[in-house]
């Protein structure tokens, strides 16, 4: 029907200019707005769609608005391709002009959409103007060596969801997790790793996620109490960024077996994303200091290289920093930050080519990404007619209003939290099969009981208000009642068995009433 009525609107248009020649040069000559609108009727009895154009045109041409929409009308008939679509128009009240679509041209119009799997309404990109269509999304990006928690979770998902959108419309989507593979973590835990468990060097195979989850805890509780320790790990860094050897072994193992229980959760979450993490931008990092000097943007603060922010200020209103080289020569996340953007946007074979950057975090980090954006603004290593944004989002919440947590007071680990929601719509599935008396397999409630566990934590988070934070609650996003992924589900399905038992509906006389 969005292609119905840009044709209408089309028509209309022409309409009313043939109708009032001089008033709509005047008009258009002074950017007077006579814009028309193809509204759809409010009432069946009123047709398909309704214009009600005139009445604002009265204002700008000075004229009764019935004058309007009858002349309006008399052009409309002299156009065979209006005709064609629509019966006569009908005039009401004061100059509202109500359309009715032909029936053939309904059904021809409807035929077409369900052979679209867009459904045609879904307005798909120009790309046959020599323009390069390329979207990155930065989304998820956990930690190496930690496993994904409920902080991971809108950051994943709305991510997706963006993509999904801007693939939809047709751009080439670049899906990215900046992983944290990189850092000062790093270095701590390769330190721990050669004091404390040397074995694993050689002999990797029996580690998973919970062992380096218990070794990193370890490594940062000595990192913070131990000076000595805390030393020999930044060495390790260094020697790391250096392309040490066995650092480097040990770095892969930590990825590796990272990148393993990353990956259940994407295939749970039915989500692709390419790793793509810190570590890959490193051999950047010193070039990206020398250009921000090179263009005189860098300043030397207790001797760390910075570039001052103008938007962003502290409490007295001076400045803040953007620290790109750490006293001791080490980068950070800014660094890396800036080499991305950078790459993102520089064209094939020595970049991404990309022409809009969507950053998907908490809304915490809304100042880090304003510095980041100002810095490359400043570089020049945005193109024009290009874009780099932040997409922030709230926290997720507890029923008492505070951070997500378990009982003991640890962050919930989204693999827990994807196993609950699967695991409470299967007890709610079994519940009604027992009431209903029915016999399922165990394929089918597994199967069942996975789909509406997960699209459930998915569209519970989807439907919020993304910058507010929410409460995150089973019961609600569960609910076979209001706006719920259950409830949708249930639709779609009996919609599904009342096409499955109905047949096509084109083709023979099967009556509605005998479905139930």
């Amino acid at each position: 029907m969005l292609k119905l009525s840009r044709q209408l609107k089309s028509y209309f248009e022409s309409a009313l200019k043939q109708a009032f020649p001089n008033e709509f040069s005047y008009a258009k000559a002074k950017n007077i707005n006579i814009d028309i609108q193809i509204n759809k009727a409010s009432k069946p009895e009123f047709g398909d769609f309704q214009v009600n154009s005139a009445l604002i045109l009265s204002k700008v041409f000075k004229k009764n608005p019935r004058i309007i929409a009858e002349k309006i009308v008399v052009k409309l008939l002299s156009n065979a391709n209006f005709k064609e679509i629509c019966s006569e128009p009908k005039i009401a009240g004061p100059g509202f002009i109500n359309i009715k679509v032909n029936d053939s041209r309904l059904q021809n119009e409807v035929n077409q959409i369900l052979q679209d799997k867009k459904l045609g309404i879904v307005p798909i990109i120009n790309d046959k103007i020599n323009f390069n269509n390329t979207v990155i999304v930065d989304f998820s990006s956990p930690n190496i060596a930690k496993e994904m928690h409920v902080g991971h979770l809108r950051s994943t998902i709305i991510g997706d969801c963006l993509s999904r959108v801007f693939e939809l419309r047709g751009f080439n989507v670049i899906r990215i997790n900046h992983i944290g593979d990189w850092g000062t973590q790093f270095g701590m835990l390769i330190r721990y790793i050669k004091d404390f468990e040397p074995s694993i060097i050689s002999n990797p195979l029996n580690i998973d996620i919970a062992d380096l989850m218990d070794f990193y805890k370890k490594a940062k509780l000595k990192f913070d109490t131990d000076s000595v320790f805390k030393l020999k790990s930044r060495q390790e860094v260094i020697k790391l960024q250096h392309g040490d050897n066995t650092n480097i072994k040990i770095w892969e193992i930590l990825c590796k077996y990272s990148r393993k229980e990353f990956n259940k959760i994407y295939k749970r979450l039915n989500i692709r994303i390419t790793e793509r993490g810190e570590s890959f931008y490193n051999k950047f990092l010193e070039n990206i200091v020398n250009e921000l000097e090179l263009k005189d943007l860098v300043l030397l603060d207790n001797g760390a290289k910075c570039v001052f922010l103008n938007d962003i200020k502290n409490r007295e209103g001076n400045s803040l920093p953007l620290i790109i080289q750490k006293r001791d020569g080490g980068f950070n996340y800014a660094t890396t930050d800036l080499a991305a953007i950078k790459y993102r946007f520089a064209p094939p074979p020595k970049g991404d080519g990309a022409t809009k950057i969507f950053y998907v975090t908490d809304s915490g980090q809304a100042n880090h990404f304003s510095g980041i954006f100002e810095v490359a603004n400043k570089a020049k290593w945005i193109p024009p007619n290009c874009q780099v944004k932040h997409v922030p989002f709230g926290l997720v919440q507890g029923l008492d209003g505070k951070k997500f947590k378990t009982r003991s007071g640890d962050t919930i680990k989204l693999k827990d939290l994807l196993d609950e929601a699967v695991q409470r719509a299967k007890e709610d599935l079994l519940r009604r099969i027992k009431d209903e008396g029915r016999n399922e397999t165990d394929e089918f409630i597994n199967n069942v009981s996975t789909t509406v566990g997960i699209a459930s934590v998915k569209y519970a988070d989807l439907s919020q208000n993304r910058i507010s934070n929410y409460q995150f609650s089973f019961d609600k996003m569960l609910a076979l009642q209001g706006n719920t992924a259950p409830y949708i589900l249930y639709t779609i399905v009996r919609i599904a068995g009342i096409k499955r038992r109905g047949g096509d509906f084109a083709n023979n006389e099967l009556s509605l009433k005998n479905l139930d």
